[in-house]
C-alpha cells in the first residue's frame, strides 16, 4: 500500500470565519495556523499548501493574558544606519489591529515560500463585516 501524496490541483479549499472577540491572541493564532497549514485534513502533505482559507473578524476586540499588554513590542527596520523602530501592543492596537493578528499567525507558518503561500490564505478585518459573503464561509467555533 503507498502512502497518498496530495497533488497542488486536487485540493479542496473551504472558507471560515473566526470571530476574535475576547480571544486570546496565541491560542487563536495556533489554531488558525494549522488550518492554514491544513494539519486538520487528513490528506495534509508537507510539501503541499493543502490548507483552508481563514477570514478573521474583530481583530480589535483581541485581548493578551498577564502584563504582555503593556510588555509586549513589535521592531521593524528600515535598513539604515539607525532605523529601528519600535511599537508597543497599544499602540500597535490603535493603529492597526489587523496586522497584530497577522503578524502572529505568520510567525507560526513556515518561513519559506509554501509559508507565504498559506499566510495569503489569512484575510482579517477591524469589524463585524468582511467582503467573503459569496464564499459561503462556515463558522469556526475554536478551543479554549
Amino acid at each position: 500500500m503507498k502512502t497518498y501524496q496530495a497533488k497542488p490541483g486536487e485540493v479542496e479549499r473551504q472558507w471560515y470565519v473566526v470571530d476574535a472577540t475576547d480571544q486570546v491572541l496565541g491560542r487563536l493564532a495556533t489554531q488558525v495556523a494549522q488550518i492554514l497549514k491544513g494539519k486538520h485534513k487528513p490528506q495534509y502533505t508537507p510539501h503541499v499548501d493543502t490548507g483552508d482559507f481563514v477570514v478573521i473578524i474583530n481583530a480589535e476586540k483581541i485581548r493578551l493574558t498577564g502584563m504582555k499588554a503593556s510588555q509586549k513590542s513589535y521592531y521593524r527596520h528600515s535598513g539604515y544606519p539607525g532605523g529601528l523602530k519600535e511599537e508597543s501592543f497599544a499602540m500597535a492596537m490603535e493603529r492597526h489591529p489587523e496586522r497584530v493578528i497577522e503578524h502572529a499567525v505568520k510567525g507560526m507558518l513556515p518561513k519559506n515560500t509554501l509559508g507565504r503561500a498559506m499566510g495569503k490564505k489569512l484575510k482579517v478585518y477591524v469589524g463585524p463585516e468582511h467582503p467573503h459573503k459569496a464564499q459561503q464561509p462556515k463558522k469556526l467555533e475554536l478551543k479554549g
